[in-house]
């Protein structure tokens, strides 16, 4: 039986960022024992309810290292005591920059933990301020140290393109920062602006970068990351060799997982479904039917998020049926726009596909 990841959300925040549209709410010290109280009894109903292995677990939020590390590895306990975990998983927890103060990284290594994503967004002092983020580069660079020193090997940094008042020159700073530190995996988003975050409400004053200057960040942000030994191995993902998110992967190569809490999704048994964000339809377990997921387009997809691209091979095995020829023919046309690759055995997005990856999936996607 082929093992799932596990997602646990933790949906707290001790303020919201500026650019930030993610579920996540202020709690005292009560609403965070309540809250691991209800999610540990999740995790171990979920366990009885489903006879399936387990190689990756992710703490995500909201701001998990917010719990402390107490409350974390009593549900890490419980994550290992109701589902059978394979050999070597890969335990993930989402953790501030300031966690050096809040967090026994000792302990929780001793437990089980073993890699660490950390929300840097940039080395530079006044963009984080423009972000509205709490901490500083040394902040970071001291929890990356603290964390090192007990044994985390496996740690990965956040940052941020195309900030207000950013340069290349500043995201330049921030992207030798994160190599220095000695991280194994960086991701690197895009700012957009969503609805409902400070950002959106000021959206007209701000001195927001064109689609244009975005793009060179974001070409730069590939080549410069190249240089310093992280390979790009998804749209905004990059990794020294053998430090790719495996969690993550669960979800790009279309394969299911569990999300437990307010707003975490699901894939299991062919279905997707959710918990809205309503903190009583958690605690009492009601689910909301999403779809039926990994039909082919679906699969597609995701696979083209993926600097491997679509393996023609791997889409016969797996939907009975060879990729058609009227997708051939539309991916012919974008590699001869210098968007995608095509050769016999698959076909992945260039770096310039990658910029408008949602209008060329799409055009694949017709064309399936």
């Amino acid at each position: 039986m082929e093992p799932i990841g596990l997602y646990l959300h933790i949906p707290f925040c001790d303020g919201k960022c500026a650019y930030c549209n993610f579920f996540s709410k202020r709690a005292d010290k009560r609403t965070l024992s309540e809250y691991t109280e209800v999610l540990i009894a999740s995790v171990v109903s979920w366990g009885k309810k489903i006879n399936r292995p387990v190689d990756t677990v992710y703490f995500g939020g909201g701001t998990p290292s917010l719990l402390g590390h107490e409350r974390l590895i009593a549900i890490l306990t419980a994550v290992k005591s109701a589902f059978a975990l394979t050999d070597s998983p890969e335990i993930t927890v989402e953790v501030n920059p300031t966690s050096t103060d809040e967090l026994d990284f000792s302990a929780m290594r001793n437990t089980g933990f073993n890699r660490l994503s950390i929300g840097l967004q940039s080395a530079v002092d006044n963009e984080l301020c423009i972000l509205g983020r709490r901490h500083n580069s040394a902040d970071a660079l001291r929890t990356v140290q603290r964390a090192q020193s007990v044994g985390f090997d496996n740690i990965s940094l956040d940052v941020m393109l195309a900030i207000p008042e950013q340069t290349i020159d500043s995201l330049d700073k921030t992207l030798k920062f994160c190599a220095s530190c000695g991280v194994q995996h960086i991701s690197a988003y895009i700012l957009k602006i969503e609805e409902g975050t400070r950002f959106y409400q000021l959206k007209d004053r701000l001195p927001l970068l064109t689609d244009d200057e975005q793009a060179a960040f974001y070409e730069y942000t590939v080549k410069k990351l190249s240089e310093l030994g992280y390979s790009q191995y998804e749209i905004s993902n990059f990794a020294r060799k053998g430090f790719e998110s495996r969690h993550n992967l669960h979800y790009w190569r279309d394969e299911e997982y569990l999300g437990l809490g307010p707003s975490a999704h699901s894939y299991l048994d062919g279905t997707r479904f959710y918990y809205d964000n309503d903190f009583q339809n958690f605690y009492e377990d009601h689910t909301v039917f999403e779809s039926n997921g990994g039909d082919c387009e679906e699969y597609l997809m995701l696979a083209l998020r993926l600097s491997e691209g679509l393996n023609f091979g791997k889409y016969q095995e797996r939907f009975h049926q060879p990729i058609s020829p009227s997708f051939l023919k539309a991916a012919r046309r974008l590699s001869d726009q210098d968007l995608c690759r095509l050769t016999d055995q698959g076909v992945s997005l260039t770096v310039k596909g990658f910029l408008v990856s949602n209008a060329v999936i799409a055009y694949l996607s017709e064309n399936t």
